[in-house]
């Protein structure tokens, strides 16, 4: 039976999946460390004890980790669950439609520590509350993803479809990042003295806001009308051993884990380097921010145009090497021979091309792999790879946050701010190993 096209009315509630799932997570990227251990002049109370184990862990970075040493194993059970569902609706929009609530809730709650002072109990809290949203959202995001491969059925269907997902991507990075903006609303509309309170109260509208629009594709599209996916019948640790066989897919995998721990520094570390670096606004964190989103959407066109004339390969590598120099100009930061807001400026007019590249690319790639890999096997395991490749970015992504958080111990106050700059070297080490790898991808002409 042919599968009808996905209409552009679709395209769009199917990225609006995206947009929730990403102001959530971008939630937590940006705000757990600022939130939990708070520079100086930020009027925020540390809310965890600044413990050092082994000399180089703080408390924060070990409970970062340890949500995902779950999804280590939720993951691959959640991706096997959907490759072999025998759902009569589909096997992937029935499962989605039981993270939503649950995923709203534990966000929520991630910011509502039990005490609001330097507490052992808030770090329990915070642990327990971090594992249940992270577990949330993978039973989301990994049926999700796998719906790509299955929607789109041409090449170039999948870069459109995965650069309406990217623009999902981006935007709840803008609104995940303009939290201090809304916050400073909150106060001054009602009034209310607490800082602490004023982001608690725009986080639980946020997370509100991800949750309706993380319905829009489970209610508006009819999975079996548009995917013709079949039931896998191969075990989970075979299904597991079956995406690392292929070669393409552990290239794809090291770059793409490297680019999301990088791009999970920049995204913890905006407030840091906004406010102690440049010593300016920590509101003007979402300015930057939205600004660079918006330029990346600019160069959208030409991400598209560009896979197609040079290839994805060649644009990927590009990207990778522009993000390496950001991160070499992080170090620099309020060093520079410009003023403070021109020294950001800079920094997010370079990061917006890496951004739409590394954006859009690398699900449509992965969606190939998966259906080259679907007809030379014969059998439909495509979530299985977008689970091992979502376990590596939630992976990425941790280890990003809880870097950061480790480096802080270096200095991440104004006049001691060794430790922000030591995350521009991290970074930088990151894209290097990312562009290495992936130049080892081969790519289909």
């Amino acid at each position: 039976m042919q599968q009808k096209e996905l209409p552009l009315s679709k395209e769009i509630t199917y990225a609006a999946g995206m947009m929730g799932w990403s102001i959530m997570t971008n939630i937590i990227i940006v705000m757990l460390p600022y939130f939990y251990l708070p520079p100086t002049n930020s009027g925020l109370t540390p809310l965890v004890p600044q413990l050092i184990v082994f000399g180089i862990f703080n408390i924060l970075s070990l409970i970062a980790a340890s949500g995902r040493l779950f999804d280590a194993f939720y993951d691959p059970f959640i991706a096997s669950v959907s490759d072999g569902s025998t759902n009569p609706k589909g096997r992937r929009i029935p499962i989605m439609r039981y993270a939503i609530i649950p995923a709203v809730i534990f966000c929520g709650l991630i910011f509502h520590p039990l005490v609001k002072a330097e507490s052992a109990m808030n770090a329990w809290w915070l642990t327990l509350m971090l594992i249940g949203f992270f577990m949330s959202v993978t039973t989301y995001i990994i049926p999700y993803n796998a719906l790509l491969a299955e929607l789109a059925h041409t090449a170039e269907q999948k870069v459109k479809l995965s650069t309406f997902q990217q623009v999902g991507f981006v935007m709840g990075m803008i609104l995940s990042a303009m939290i201090n903006n809304f916050a400073d609303l909150i106060q001054f509309v009602f009034h209310i003295q607490e800082r602490m309170q004023a982001l608690q109260y725009t986080i639980i509208g946020l997370s509100i806001f991800s949750g309706l629009v993380m319905i829009l594709p489970v209610v508006t599209i009819n999975e079996k009308e548009y995917s013709n996916g079949k039931p896998t019948h191969i075990p989970l640790l075979p299904a597991i051993k079956n995406t690392f066989r292929n070669a393409n897919f552990k290239y794809y995998l090291i770059s793409d884990f490297a680019y999301y721990t990088a791009l999970s520094i920049i995204s913890s570390g905006l407030l840091y380097f906004v406010s102690v670096l440049l010593k300016l606004p920590e509101s003007d964190g979402g300015k930057y921010m939205g600004t660079m989103v918006f330029l990346s959407l600019l160069f959208y066109p030409f991400v598209n145009s560009g896979a197609k004339r040079y290839g994805r390969k060649a644009m990927v590598l590009a990207a990778f090497a522009i993000l390496s120099l950001i991160f070499v100009t992080i170090y620099f930061l309020g060093h520079l021979p410009f003023p403070p807001a021109m020294q950001m400026y800079i920094l997010v007019v370079c990061a917006s091309f890496p951004l739409a590249a590394l954006g859009i690319l690398p699900n449509a790639i992965l969606a190939d792999i998966a259906q080259k890999d679907t007809r030379e096997t014969g059998e439909n395991h495509e979530g299985m790879f977008f689970a091992v490749k979502y376990l590596f970015v939630k992976l990425g992504q941790t280890l990003g946050i809880a870097l950061f958080a480790m480096l802080t111990i270096y200095g991440k106050d104004p006049g001691h701010d060794f430790g922000l700059r030591l995350n521009g070297v991290a970074g930088f080490v990151l894209c290097v190993l990312a562009l290495l790898f992936f130049t080892r991808f081969k790519e289909d002409k």
